[in-house]
């Protein structure tokens, strides 16, 4: 998806292993797409056609839908009339990832009831809609960075978090995660639901920035790479706690 949203989509709707996307007329040619999806899945089937833009964004978020996921709920606007808000999290399904469609959201937020306690200090990195700071307040955590570098999804992040009456709690902060941790530390929970390769180069930082006590909730993890993940958690000097599973993604809670 992040490869995807980099060469210019307006927005990508995941329906089993089957991707739907649209980008503006002149946004990359089908030569440059078929490269760059080819770099991130040799195996990937591409198939390309023409839509109306107004089409596209009148049909698109209609694919959106509910996800009850333990004590909350995630919903877009318009499905969310009648939901109790103080366990559902409405989301806008705009440009920032996030809306609960995508199983390494849904496996965190089967996890979070599990971690996050009264009062908690949280960070979450790599925080797109604000799905899970606005999940880990509702649950009962007193504050959360939410750390973003795609200034894209920064907006949509912030009307998400004002829309569930969270913006007292939750401060969205554009920028990298090595760079702004340690700087909002200390925390005695991390979420991050980001690539793996990122999870590894994080998890030193994460090390550094848990009080005594802490956890992290990991996600954007493939099931094939969980052993390689699972090793260098071990030399790293984590133990898993918990693990969930949902189609080819792995998430998992560790603490030092």
């Amino acid at each position: 998806m992040a490869a995807l949203f980099a060469l210019g989509s307006t927005g990508v709707h995941e329906d089993g292993d089957v991707l739907a996307t649209f980008f503006p007329p002149s946004a990359v040619s089908d030569d440059t797409l078929m490269r760059r999806v080819a770099l991130v899945d040799a195996a990937a089937r591409v198939e390309l056609g023409f839509v109306d833009a107004g089409d596209w964004s009148r049909q698109w978020p209609t694919r959106v839908g509910v996800h009850a996921l333990g004590p909350l709920t995630i919903a877009p606007p318009w499905l969310a009339d009648g939901l109790d808000p103080a366990c559902t999290i409405v989301i806008d399904p705009a440009m920032a990832f996030g809306t609960g469609e995508h199983e390494t959201t849904r496996g965190v937020m089967r996890l979070l009831p599990h971690v996050v306690r009264a009062g908690d200090i949280v960070a979450d990195l790599g925080s797109g809609s604000g799905v899970l700071a606005i999940a880990a307040v509702k649950l009962g955590a007193a504050r959360v960075a939410a750390i973003e570098m795609d200034h894209d999804a920064i907006g949509n992040a912030e009307a998400n978090v004002a829309r569930n009456g969270v913006a007292d709690r939750v401060r969205v902060i554009e920028g990298d995660a090595q760079l702004l941790l340690p700087l909002v530390a200390p925390v005695r929970l991390i979420t991050a639901n980001i690539i793996s390769s990122v999870v590894v180069e994080l998890l030193p930082s994460m090390m550094s920035a848990l009080v005594a006590g802490g956890q992290a909730v990991l996600s954007g993890i493939l099931c094939e790479e969980r052993e390689a993940m699972v090793t260098v958690l071990g030399e790293s000097g984590w133990h898993i706690e918990r693990e969930d599973i949902e189609g080819e993604w792995w998430s998992t809670i560790v603490a030092p």
